[in-house]
Protein backbone atom coordinates (compact mmCIF):
# COMPACT_ATOMS: atom_id res chain seq x y z
CA UNK A 1 0.00 0.00 0.00
CA UNK A 2 1.81 3.18 -1.12
CA UNK A 3 2.01 6.26 1.08
CA UNK A 4 1.07 9.10 -1.29
CA UNK A 5 2.48 12.64 -1.26
CA UNK A 6 -1.09 13.96 -0.77
CA UNK A 7 -1.08 12.28 2.64
CA UNK A 8 1.73 14.46 3.96
CA UNK A 9 -0.74 17.31 4.55
CA UNK A 10 -2.44 15.19 7.24
CA UNK A 11 0.74 14.30 9.14
CA UNK A 12 0.60 15.51 12.74
CA UNK A 13 -3.15 16.18 12.62
CA UNK A 14 -5.81 14.56 14.78
CA UNK A 15 -8.52 12.82 12.74
CA UNK A 16 -11.39 10.50 13.60
CA UNK A 17 -11.54 6.97 12.21
CA UNK A 18 -14.48 6.81 9.79
CA UNK A 19 -14.40 3.10 8.91
CA UNK A 20 -12.18 0.10 9.42
CA UNK A 21 -10.91 -0.71 5.91
CA UNK A 22 -10.78 -4.48 6.41
CA UNK A 23 -12.22 -5.05 2.93
CA UNK A 24 -12.63 -3.20 -0.34
CA UNK A 25 -13.90 -3.69 -3.89
CA UNK A 26 -11.84 -4.66 -6.91
CA UNK A 27 -12.41 -1.85 -9.42
CA UNK A 28 -9.36 -2.94 -11.47
CA UNK A 29 -9.95 -6.57 -12.45
CA UNK A 30 -13.61 -6.79 -11.34
CA UNK A 31 -13.06 -9.96 -9.30
CA UNK A 32 -15.35 -8.90 -6.45
CA UNK A 33 -14.32 -8.26 -2.86
CA UNK A 34 -10.74 -7.92 -1.58
CA UNK A 35 -9.38 -8.24 1.97
CA UNK A 36 -7.14 -5.44 3.30
CA UNK A 37 -4.98 -5.89 6.39
CA UNK A 38 -4.53 -3.37 9.23
CA UNK A 39 -5.97 -0.27 7.53
CA UNK A 40 -8.63 2.37 8.18
CA UNK A 41 -10.32 5.29 6.43
CA UNK A 42 -10.18 8.65 8.23
CA UNK A 43 -12.85 11.35 8.20
CA UNK A 44 -12.09 14.12 5.75
CA UNK A 45 -8.88 12.48 4.52
CA UNK A 46 -9.39 12.17 0.78
CA UNK A 47 -6.82 12.55 -1.98
CA UNK A 48 -6.84 16.00 -3.61
CA UNK A 49 -4.78 14.81 -6.59
CA UNK A 50 -2.19 17.56 -6.16
CA UNK A 51 0.72 15.16 -6.77
CA UNK A 52 -1.08 13.32 -9.57
CA UNK A 53 -1.55 16.05 -12.19
CA UNK A 54 -4.78 17.26 -10.61
CA UNK A 55 -6.70 13.97 -10.74
CA UNK A 56 -10.23 14.71 -9.50
CA UNK A 57 -11.24 11.23 -8.34
CA UNK A 58 -11.24 12.49 -4.72
CA UNK A 59 -10.39 8.97 -3.50
CA UNK A 60 -10.87 7.86 0.07
CA UNK A 61 -7.33 7.23 1.32
CA UNK A 62 -6.23 4.03 3.04
CA UNK A 63 -4.20 4.50 6.23
CA UNK A 64 -2.16 1.59 7.50
CA UNK A 65 -2.26 1.39 11.27
CA UNK A 66 1.55 1.50 11.28
CA UNK A 67 1.24 5.13 10.08
CA UNK A 68 -1.05 6.15 12.97
CA UNK A 69 -1.09 6.45 16.73
CA UNK A 70 -4.00 6.92 19.10
CA UNK A 71 -4.71 10.56 19.89
CA UNK A 72 -4.58 9.83 23.63
CA UNK A 73 -1.08 8.32 23.42
CA UNK A 74 0.52 11.07 25.47
CA UNK A 75 3.88 9.35 25.64
CA UNK A 76 4.17 8.93 21.87
CA UNK A 77 6.80 11.06 20.14
CA UNK A 78 5.81 14.07 18.07
CA UNK A 79 5.66 13.72 14.30
CA UNK A 80 8.90 14.90 12.74
CA UNK A 81 8.72 15.68 9.02
CA UNK A 82 12.20 17.18 8.80
CA UNK A 83 13.60 14.02 7.22
CA UNK A 84 10.80 13.61 4.67
CA UNK A 85 11.61 14.68 1.11
CA UNK A 86 8.43 15.61 -0.71
CA UNK A 87 10.39 15.50 -3.97
CA UNK A 88 11.28 11.87 -3.25
CA UNK A 89 7.63 11.07 -2.61
CA UNK A 90 6.66 12.82 -5.84
CA UNK A 91 8.92 10.51 -7.85
CA UNK A 92 6.97 7.51 -6.57
CA UNK A 93 3.76 8.76 -8.22
CA UNK A 94 4.98 7.65 -11.67
CA UNK A 95 5.94 4.25 -12.98
CA UNK A 96 9.70 3.54 -12.96
CA UNK A 97 11.45 5.15 -15.92
CA UNK A 98 8.57 7.55 -16.62
CA UNK A 99 9.51 10.31 -14.18
CA UNK A 100 9.94 12.84 -17.02
CA UNK A 101 7.32 11.50 -19.41
CA UNK A 102 4.68 13.90 -20.76
CA UNK A 103 2.10 11.11 -20.49
CA UNK A 104 3.25 8.98 -17.55
CA UNK A 105 1.68 5.90 -16.05
CA UNK A 106 0.52 7.15 -12.66
CA UNK A 107 0.89 5.14 -9.46
CA UNK A 108 -1.35 5.65 -6.44
CA UNK A 109 -3.24 3.62 -3.86
CA UNK A 110 -6.07 3.01 -6.30
CA UNK A 111 -3.86 1.65 -9.08
CA UNK A 112 -1.92 -0.49 -6.56
CA UNK A 113 -4.91 -1.71 -4.57
CA UNK A 114 -5.17 -5.14 -6.22
CA UNK A 115 -1.58 -5.97 -5.25
CA UNK A 116 -2.12 -4.51 -1.77
CA UNK A 117 -5.11 -6.76 -1.03
CA UNK A 118 -6.16 -10.42 -1.07
CA UNK A 119 -9.18 -12.27 -2.48
CA UNK A 120 -12.31 -12.17 -0.30
CA UNK A 121 -15.24 -14.36 -1.31
CA UNK A 122 -18.73 -12.96 -0.80
CA UNK A 123 -19.72 -16.08 1.12
CA UNK A 124 -16.94 -15.66 3.69
CA UNK A 125 -19.22 -14.78 6.61
CA UNK A 126 -16.33 -13.57 8.76
CA UNK A 127 -16.32 -10.28 6.86
CA UNK A 128 -19.87 -9.52 7.99
CA UNK A 129 -18.98 -10.33 11.59
CA UNK A 130 -16.06 -7.92 11.21
CA UNK A 131 -18.44 -5.28 9.82
CA UNK A 132 -20.37 -5.51 13.09
CA UNK A 133 -17.50 -5.87 15.55
CA UNK A 134 -15.59 -2.95 14.01
CA UNK A 135 -18.60 -0.64 14.21
CA UNK A 136 -18.68 -0.14 10.44
CA UNK A 137 -22.34 -1.16 10.37
CA UNK A 138 -25.12 -1.61 12.89
CA UNK A 139 -26.93 -4.93 13.27
CA UNK A 140 -30.21 -3.63 11.70
CA UNK A 141 -28.28 -2.29 8.71
CA UNK A 142 -26.40 -5.55 8.20
CA UNK A 143 -29.63 -7.53 8.42
CA UNK A 144 -31.14 -5.33 5.70
CA UNK A 145 -28.08 -5.85 3.49
CA UNK A 146 -28.17 -9.62 3.95
CA UNK A 147 -31.95 -9.74 3.40
CA UNK A 148 -31.53 -7.92 0.09
CA UNK A 149 -28.67 -10.24 -0.90
CA UNK A 150 -30.92 -13.23 -0.19
CA UNK A 151 -33.71 -11.73 -2.30
CA UNK A 152 -31.27 -11.17 -5.17
CA UNK A 153 -30.15 -14.82 -4.93
CA UNK A 154 -33.79 -15.88 -5.27
CA UNK A 155 -34.04 -13.69 -8.38
CA UNK A 156 -31.00 -15.50 -9.78
CA UNK A 157 -33.04 -18.71 -9.97
CA UNK A 158 -34.89 -17.06 -12.85
CA UNK A 159 -38.41 -18.17 -11.87
CA UNK A 160 -40.95 -15.35 -11.59
CA UNK A 161 -38.25 -12.68 -11.97
CA UNK A 162 -40.52 -9.91 -13.26
CA UNK A 163 -43.29 -10.70 -10.78
CA UNK A 164 -40.86 -10.63 -7.86
CA UNK A 165 -39.39 -7.29 -8.99
CA UNK A 166 -42.88 -5.84 -9.36
CA UNK A 167 -43.83 -7.07 -5.88
CA UNK A 168 -40.63 -5.59 -4.44
CA UNK A 169 -41.34 -2.22 -6.05
CA UNK A 170 -44.94 -2.19 -4.80
CA UNK A 171 -43.77 -2.95 -1.26
CA UNK A 172 -41.12 -0.22 -1.45
CA UNK A 173 -43.66 2.30 -2.73
CA UNK A 174 -45.98 1.55 0.20
CA UNK A 175 -43.19 2.12 2.72
CA UNK A 176 -41.71 5.12 0.92
CA UNK A 177 -38.59 3.23 -0.16
CA UNK A 178 -36.61 3.15 -3.39
CA UNK A 179 -37.36 0.83 -6.33
CA UNK A 180 -35.28 -2.22 -7.10
CA UNK A 181 -31.78 -0.96 -8.03
CA UNK A 182 -31.48 -1.71 -11.71
CA UNK A 183 -30.84 0.72 -14.54
CA UNK A 184 -32.24 -1.07 -17.63
CA UNK A 185 -31.11 1.39 -20.28
CA UNK A 186 -33.47 1.88 -23.24
CA UNK A 187 -31.21 3.12 -26.07
CA UNK A 188 -30.20 0.28 -28.44
CA UNK A 189 -26.49 -0.45 -28.68
CA UNK A 190 -24.82 1.44 -31.51
CA UNK A 191 -27.19 4.40 -31.29
CA UNK A 192 -26.05 7.69 -29.68
CA UNK A 193 -27.26 8.41 -26.16
CA UNK A 194 -28.72 11.83 -25.28
CA UNK A 195 -26.48 14.66 -24.13
CA UNK A 196 -27.34 17.82 -22.19
CA UNK A 197 -25.33 20.72 -20.77
CA UNK A 198 -26.50 22.56 -17.63
CA UNK A 199 -23.16 24.28 -16.93
CA UNK A 200 -23.53 23.43 -13.24
CA UNK A 201 -21.22 25.13 -10.75
CA UNK A 202 -20.02 24.04 -7.28
CA UNK A 203 -22.53 25.04 -4.61
CA UNK A 204 -25.60 24.84 -6.86
CA UNK A 205 -28.49 22.61 -5.86
CA UNK A 206 -29.77 19.85 -8.14
CA UNK A 207 -32.25 17.02 -7.95
CA UNK A 208 -31.38 13.62 -9.36
CA UNK A 209 -33.96 12.76 -12.00
CA UNK A 210 -36.32 9.79 -11.50
CA UNK A 211 -34.88 6.48 -12.63
CA UNK A 212 -37.46 6.24 -15.45
CA UNK A 213 -36.07 9.44 -16.99
CA UNK A 214 -32.45 8.32 -16.56
CA UNK A 215 -33.15 4.98 -18.26
CA UNK A 216 -34.07 6.89 -21.41
CA UNK A 217 -30.51 8.32 -21.52
CA UNK A 218 -28.71 4.95 -21.17
CA UNK A 219 -27.92 2.29 -23.72
CA UNK A 220 -28.70 -1.33 -22.96
CA UNK A 221 -25.31 -1.74 -21.24
CA UNK A 222 -26.29 1.16 -18.92
CA UNK A 223 -23.78 3.68 -20.31
CA UNK A 224 -24.22 7.26 -21.43
CA UNK A 225 -21.42 8.34 -23.76
CA UNK A 226 -19.02 5.96 -22.06
CA UNK A 227 -20.08 6.69 -18.46
CA UNK A 228 -21.56 3.84 -16.44
CA UNK A 229 -24.71 4.32 -14.37
CA UNK A 230 -24.15 2.05 -11.38
CA UNK A 231 -27.10 0.34 -9.64
CA UNK A 232 -25.86 1.93 -6.38
CA UNK A 233 -26.87 5.29 -7.87
CA UNK A 234 -30.58 4.39 -8.08
CA UNK A 235 -31.03 5.09 -4.35
CA UNK A 236 -30.27 8.79 -4.98
CA UNK A 237 -32.95 9.25 -7.65
CA UNK A 238 -35.48 11.96 -6.82
CA UNK A 239 -33.33 13.44 -4.04
CA UNK A 240 -31.76 16.95 -3.86
CA UNK A 241 -28.00 17.43 -3.45
CA UNK A 242 -25.43 20.17 -3.71
CA UNK A 243 -22.86 20.15 -6.52
CA UNK A 244 -19.37 19.53 -5.11
CA UNK A 245 -17.34 19.99 -8.29
CA UNK A 246 -17.10 19.44 -12.04
CA UNK A 247 -14.86 16.49 -12.94
CA UNK A 248 -12.91 16.25 -16.19
CA UNK A 249 -9.65 14.50 -15.17
CA UNK A 250 -9.43 11.00 -13.71
CA UNK A 251 -6.66 8.41 -13.53
CA UNK A 252 -7.72 5.12 -15.12
CA UNK A 253 -7.49 2.59 -12.29
CA UNK A 254 -6.21 -0.27 -14.47
CA UNK A 255 -3.87 1.48 -16.92
CA UNK A 256 -2.70 4.34 -14.69
CA UNK A 257 -3.17 6.79 -17.57
CA UNK A 258 -4.84 10.17 -17.12
CA UNK A 259 -8.24 10.39 -18.79
CA UNK A 260 -9.43 13.83 -19.90
CA UNK A 261 -13.19 13.81 -20.45
CA UNK A 262 -14.73 15.38 -23.53
CA UNK A 263 -17.93 15.84 -21.54
CA UNK A 264 -17.22 16.74 -17.88
CA UNK A 265 -19.33 15.04 -15.24
CA UNK A 266 -20.58 16.18 -11.84
CA UNK A 267 -19.69 15.06 -8.34
CA UNK A 268 -22.32 15.67 -5.64
CA UNK A 269 -21.71 16.27 -1.95
CA UNK A 270 -22.07 13.19 0.29
CA UNK A 271 -23.05 11.03 -2.70
CA UNK A 272 -20.96 7.90 -3.05
CA UNK A 273 -21.23 4.14 -3.33
CA UNK A 274 -22.67 2.81 -0.06
CA UNK A 275 -22.34 -0.83 -1.16
CA UNK A 276 -25.94 -1.69 -0.32
CA UNK A 277 -26.93 -3.69 -3.39
CA UNK A 278 -23.97 -4.52 -5.62
CA UNK A 279 -23.12 -8.18 -5.97
CA UNK A 280 -19.98 -9.40 -4.12
CA UNK A 281 -19.20 -6.14 -2.31
CA UNK A 282 -21.96 -5.73 0.28
CA UNK A 283 -20.95 -3.38 3.06
CA UNK A 284 -17.70 -2.24 1.43
CA UNK A 285 -16.45 0.78 3.43
CA UNK A 286 -14.41 2.37 0.60
CA UNK A 287 -17.04 5.04 -0.23
CA UNK A 288 -16.08 5.41 -3.89
CA UNK A 289 -17.45 8.59 -5.44
CA UNK A 290 -20.16 8.42 -8.08
CA UNK A 291 -20.10 10.63 -11.17
CA UNK A 292 -23.18 12.10 -12.83
CA UNK A 293 -23.97 13.24 -16.33
CA UNK A 294 -25.74 16.59 -16.34
CA UNK A 295 -28.77 15.12 -18.11
CA UNK A 296 -29.28 12.88 -15.06
CA UNK A 297 -29.77 16.04 -12.95
CA UNK A 298 -32.03 19.09 -12.87
CA UNK A 299 -31.55 22.43 -11.16
CA UNK A 300 -33.67 23.24 -8.12
CA UNK A 301 -33.89 26.20 -5.77
CA UNK A 302 -31.84 25.82 -2.58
Amino acid sequence: MPFQPEMLAFCGKTLRVAKVAHKTCDTINKTGGRRVRDAVHLEGARCDGSAHSGCQADCNLFWKEAWLRRADAASAPRVNRSGISEAAFARTTRAPGEENSADPTWVCQTTALFEASEPLHWWDFRQYVRDLSSGNHSLPHMLRLLAFATFRMVLGIGVGYRALIAAYNRFQKLRGGKPFPQADGKVPMGQPTPHATLDLKPGEWVRVRPIEEIRATLNTSNHNRGMWFDPEMVQYCGEPFKVQMRVDRLIHEKTGKMLVMKNPCIQLEDVYCRATCTRQRMGCPRAVNTYWRENWLQRVES
